[in-house]
């Protein structure tokens, strides 16, 4: 992609929302995810004001598909009564899915085929689809075309004890087998990052997040109003805790010798997000006053298996170098916090002289400072509801630039099969 600063069509972002984050079975346990991603569409209507007419296109992230609703940006869009003529589409790419939205959004935009987008993301881990086996899939089906009970009997007299069995979504790669706590457990092993350190990390993101919604940051968060349960107005995985008491769990995954935790992970979130792009031209006709431009952003990929989760420490460098910045030019920085672990990892393999000369292959830009990292809290303390923490990044970071005044921020994360993203933003 050509360098986004140099062009004169600016992608502005007018603004974010989220529903409150929630652990899974809690009080979205009775939603489908079409039902979270409209929630936050109608809230993104509301705060936004912008007239239904006025939308080009719509697109949403989310990772695990329910094969009823599994163009899920459709069926939100149509059920909050937005117009039947707008076209929606659903992606999916891991953890980075609304982040794929938001650059699918950019890319429309910049070219000129439309000039106001919705963005969506969402995730429910609370209605996961369950599959029968391939064996049973194949009798049911089989089943479904039998003419008269005789046929029907026939194929039923093929069930076995093997067909009961159930297949849940797993947390682990198709391909490689890999699982995200795994791999974590490796990558701190590779980087020296101690069980304390994490620990630590994992206690300031709680404690930030904690601050941040008692003093009123998270400006993104909109109420919602669920039926027997009223307001449902902050997130509610924010866990302030002692050392002492993260220090006394054991571990999650790799029991010998591992060190990552269930108080040093993101935990399992019900969750969905939404932001308005438009053109700059787009924004001025309708009297809207841009809160940020999204200028650039990188993709990469790498080793699914020994490198999962080093998505930011290849794709920063590239981003960063791309446009002749360091991190003394960029004033806030958003990091997915899959692991406290994998956050610590990528900051050192940032700042790595053999890592950059050998893996990334690029100039090293070193670790930004942690005062500019994740300030609010992250995905450790405010959930991670896959497919919406991309957009969650990115309204997080354009509300800290105008609460600090800074003027650049780097958003980054990491995401299954060893890709990674990052994006820049500049302050309107």
């Amino acid at each position: 992609m050509s360098k986004m600063l140099n062009v004169a069509r600016k992608v502005a972002f007018i603004d974010g929302v989220r529903i409150p984050f929630a652990q899974s079975s809690t009080v979205y346990k009775e939603f489908f995810a079409y039902q979270l991603q409209r929630m936050a569409f109608l809230s993104l209507m509301k705060k936004t004001g912008l007239p239904k007419e006025q939308i080009d296109y719509i697109v949403s992230g989310t990772v695990i598909q329910d094969t009823k609703t599994s163009n899920v940006a459709h069926e939100a869009a149509a059920t909050a009564g937005l117009p039947k003529n707008i076209p929606c589409h659903t992606v999916t790419l891991a953890c980075i899915s609304s982040n794929v939205a938001v650059t699918t959004a950019m890319r429309n935009i910049y070219a000129g085929d439309y000039d106001s987008v919705v963005c969506g993301g969402v995730e429910t881990m609370s209605d996961v689809p369950i599959k029968v086996s391939y064996e049973a899939r194949q009798l049911l089906l089989e089943m479904n075309k039998a003419r008269g009970f005789g046929q029907l009997a026939k194929v039923a007299s093929k069930i076995r004890g093997k067909h009961i069995g159930l297949e849940l979504p797993a947390v682990a790669e198709f391909t490689s087998g890999e699982t995200m706590g795994h791999s974590a457990d490796r990558l701190t092993q590779s980087f020296e990052v101690s069980r304390r350190e994490q620990d630590e990390y994992a206690l300031r993101s709680h404690t930030l997040a904690a601050k941040a919604t008692k003093e009123n940051l998270l400006t993104d968060v909109d109420t919602v109003f669920i039926h027997k349960k009223g307001a449902v107005s902050q997130d509610n995985g924010i866990r302030p805790t002692s050392m002492e008491k993260m220090s006394s769990l054991k571990p999650a995954f790799i029991k010998e010798y591992g060190t990552v935790t269930a108080a040093n992970s993101s935990f399992l979130t019900d969750g969905a997000s939404a932001c308005l792009l438009m053109s700059e031209d787009k924004a001025k006709q309708m009297g809207y006053k841009p809160r940020a431009f999204l200028r650039d952003f990188v993709y990469t990929k790498t080793d699914p298996k020994d490198e999962c989760l080093l998505g930011p420490a290849y794709a920063v460098p590239k981003l960063l170098n791309k446009h002749n910045l360091t991190w003394k030019d960029i004033d806030v920085v958003e990091m997915h916090e899959a692991f406290a672990g994998q956050v610590l990892a990528n900051l050192k393999a940032m700042d790595c002289d053999h890592f950059a000369a050998n893996f990334t292959k690029t100039k090293k830009v070193g670790k930004p400072d942690l005062n500019k990292l994740n300030c609010w809290g992250g995905s450790l303390a405010l959930g991670h509801p896959f497919g919406a923490t991309g957009i969650r990044l990115v309204s997080t970071a354009v509300n800290r630039l105008h609460h600090e005044n800074g003027k650049l921020a780097v958003v980054t994360a990491c995401a299954a099969g060893g890709h990674g993203h990052a994006m820049l933003i500049e302050r309107c």
